[in-house]
């Protein structure tokens, strides 16, 4: 089938390549129609490595994705053929322990889209287990199914979170991820969040998706800005999303006693970890890694207008115009936030 592929020399192309896919009782054949971009796709096709994960052999790109669904097993009885899907990327071994303990997300044996050695959905259909493959209501576009991946992150981080109503939140920086973590959060009860980055667009942009206060970081300083917004008393939840190791460092600095926060961005760098300053105020710190069984409260959320990430997807490509789609999302211009691929 044609695909996007990735060399291990880096090299990117549509070209033809064999995937032996059977359809087992259990799943489902998917016509794939939107594919968003994502930053571990641009950093594999940048780096060829993230982490432990290195691209070793030929591998397709893309997670984030929406389709149709074009073949059922014989066991599948909750999907249709025509029926609009989104698919979670990851397929656990339902045998692992962390599986039977509800972690999936956390097994080291899954199987991740797009994270060598395993075949991401840049392609013409995939077959996938009907357990991970969720309907979409009515009215959430397949761009906006492609979303629900992304987003589920974002949902995990506020489910990490604890969120109380009326609780104030920071969250650092105004990528897709800091973006769908604000919309979570304040969809989790937040009252108000602030977001900061250095790129004003991006902050101008959150800035209309709700009860979201931007700071530049360039020009304002964030702990000052908490501080008179609180009476000095500081933010309930500190969402670090930018991955950027100083940012991270200064988490405690904007938490109120008993506060809470949530490491969401992955730096590439080791984080200095002040123990102190967190013993002090007593806070709790929680980590993401994807998800785990959020799929289908985001799909409720979106449905019911709640969460809105239609003004995120900035920018759309064919999937002829893939090669090109990467090289601009290598170099994204303040104004984008997320790239997706029309598959046609």
């Amino acid at each position: 089938m044609q695909a996007l592929v990735l060399e291990p020399t880096l090299d990117l192309s549509i070209r033809n390549i064999a995937v032996d896919e059977t359809l087992g009782p259990h799943d489902v054949r998917i016509a794939l129609t939107r594919v968003g971009v994502c930053g571990s796709d641009v950093h594999y096709y940048t780096h060829g490595r993230i982490g432990p994960f290195v691209v070793k052999e030929p591998m397709i790109l893309g997670h984030e994705a929406a389709g149709r669904v074009v073949e059922v097993g014989d066991a599948v009885t909750s999907l249709k053929t025509g029926d609009r899907v989104c698919m979670e990327p990851g397929i656990p071994d339902p045998n692992g322990r962390a599986t039977r303990l509800g972690l999936y997300n956390l097994d080291p044996a899954v199987r991740f889209w797009a994270t060598p050695p395993v075949h991401g959905v840049l392609r013409p259909t995939v077959v996938h287990p009907a357990a991970f493959t969720f309907k979409l209501p009515d009215n959430v576009s397949d761009a906006e199914g492609a979303m629900v991946e992304p987003l589920a992150v974002g949902m995990q981080a506020a489910n990490k979170a604890r969120i109380k109503p009326g609780d104030l939140a920071v969250v650092m920086g105004a990528g897709p991820i800091g973006m769908v973590t604000a919309l979570a959060a304040l969809a989790g009860g937040c009252s108000r969040v602030v977001i900061t980055d250095v790129q004003q667009p991006k902050l101008d942009l959150a800035a209309t998706l709700g009860p979201i206060v931007p700071i530049n970081v360039r020009e304002e300083k964030v702990v000052e800005v908490i501080a008179g917004m609180t009476d000095g008393w500081g933010a309930d939840v500190v969402f670090e999303c930018s991955g950027n190791a100083n940012a991270a460092a200064g988490i405690f600095d904007l938490l109120c006693p008993g506060g809470c926060g949530v490491f969401v961005g992955i730096p590439l760098e080791p984080v200095p970890y002040d123990v102190a300053k967190g013993q002090i105020k007593e806070t709790r710190v929680e980590h993401v890694f994807r998800y785990a069984h959020v799929y289908p409260r985001t799909l409720d959320l979106m449905s019911s207008g709640m969460i809105n990430v239609k003004p995120l997807i900035t920018d759309t490509f064919s999937f002829a115009e893939s090669v090109k789609a990467f090289d601009y999302a290598v170099n994204m211009p303040p104004t984008s936030v997320k790239v997706q691929i029309e598959m046609g």
